[in-house]
């Protein structure tokens, strides 16, 4: 009995992202080897790729095998021991897993809160840092994939330098999509995933390691709690040594490298006009049927636009037909937003003209059949207003 071929939905929620046939072509080429010297190639400059699109000349640059979260965990296993106090900013549901995750790590957690769909006050971080100078390590999520909020990072990354602490900043859903810029801002650590601006398939988490954390990493008086995610180990296996440390994901790495060329070729400013552009669009759009969005203007992602679901539709019917009539995919709240409101991706290969007129039109034929009058016509005029304004 062989695998039926799935459908081809179009993914417009907050991930995995769609994911364009030359990188699905160069997944299923043939696997070679861990160690075969054609693949170590491959390694070289897939790494080479990755420091180009987080904008950073770091020695420790490389693909941790596992989904972003494996990403997180790698960067707070290695960084974070018993004892330690960590600040973390929690306006979401990643922010709540990174605090989650450093507890584990044996970290006393100090929290800064934010509301949902809100960005952190870099002066509430500033207070906690003052409040506890013995601080050594700060995490904030640039890109909360629960809310949609674009987090500003030059503020908190100056306070956190200046307490001569460690910044961590989760990057999941902005690599690629928007600047992340490593070495500009300064940010000691970063982590990424495959599936969302990448716009490759989920499995691999890009992470970027500066100097300064490598330093804090060199004095640490404990063994890393993980022994797959050690950086001991993963940098001799991802270095010039190569010493045998797990097997790589070959297929998942061969897409990740495909997803990175074509990133290259598009070029990065080009690629964030195309992902602002893009949406803008949508929300001009989505507010021509009267659906409206949570985040502000100047707050809110490109990559993924968080909308409060209109009083007289129902949430899960609206996207369950979404994905059986129109084959459509858009993503549900999470936490506090739960029923509340819709998050719509635009991300990587998926962020284009002819997806954000797809959706307005399904999206709106759905909400007049089920009593929200609004106008399909006036929506697509609102998004091409928009593109007629960038020719």
């Amino acid at each position: 009995m062989h695998l039926e071929k799935p459908a081809e939905v179009l993914l417009m929620g907050p991930g995995p992202s769609p994911v364009h046939e030359r990188v699905l072509e160069a997944m299923g080429q043939h696997t070679l080897g861990h160690l075969d010297p054609d693949f170590l190639s491959i390694m070289n400059e897939a790494v080479d790729l990755l420091r180009f699109v987080f904008e950073t000349e770091n020695q420790t640059t490389f693909p941790v095998s596992g989904t972003g979260s494996a990403g997180m965990e790698a960067a707070l296993v290695n960084m974070v021991e018993p004892g330690d106090e960590v600040i973390v900013g929690v306006n979401g549901v990643f922010g709540q897993r990174m605090a989650d995750v450093a507890s584990r790590c044996g970290a006393e957690v100090i929290e800064v809160n934010a509301d949902w769909g809100c960005p952190i006050d870099p002066e509430d971080i500033e207070k906690k840092l003052d409040a506890n100078p013995g601080v050594k390590l700060v995490g904030i999520v640039h890109a909360e994939t629960s809310t949609g909020v674009h987090q500003p990072l030059e503020d908190i990354v100056e306070m956190t330098h200046n307490h001569e602490a460690l910044i961590l900043v989760d990057a999941v859903t902005s690599l690629g999509g928007l600047p992340v810029e490593v070495d500009r801002r300064k940010l000691d650590i970063a982590y990424s995933g495959n599936q969302k601006c990448l716009g490759a398939p989920p499995g691999l988490a890009p992470i970027t390691f500066g100097e300064r954390a490598m330093e804090k990493f060199k004095q640490r008086k404990s063994k890393v709690q993980s022994w797959y995610l050690d950086l001991s180990f993963l940098t001799r296996y991802w270095g010039e040594e190569r010493f045998y440390h797990h097997t790589a994901p070959i297929n998942m790495i061969y897409a990740l490298y495909e997803a990175l060329t074509m990133i290259k070729e598009e070029g990065l400013e080009e690629r964030y006009d195309r992902h602002r552009l893009n949406s803008g669009a949508m929300v001009a759009g989505l507010k021509a049927l009267g659906v409206e969005p949570v985040v502000e203007d100047q707050y809110r992602l490109p990559s993924l636009i968080t909308v409060w679901i209109p009083g007289d539709v129902d949430d899960f019917s609206v996207r369950s037909r979404l994905r059986r009539d129109d084959l459509i995919e858009i993503g549900g709240g999470l936490g506090p937003f739960k029923g509340k409101a819709w998050r719509v991706g635009l991300m990587g290969n998926g962020s284009n003209r002819t997806n954000v007129e797809k959706l307005l039109k399904a999206l709106g034929g759905i909400l007049n059949d089920m009593g929200h009058k609004c106008s399909v016509e006036d929506a697509l005029f609102e998004a091409n207003q928009l593109y007629q304004q960038q020719q």
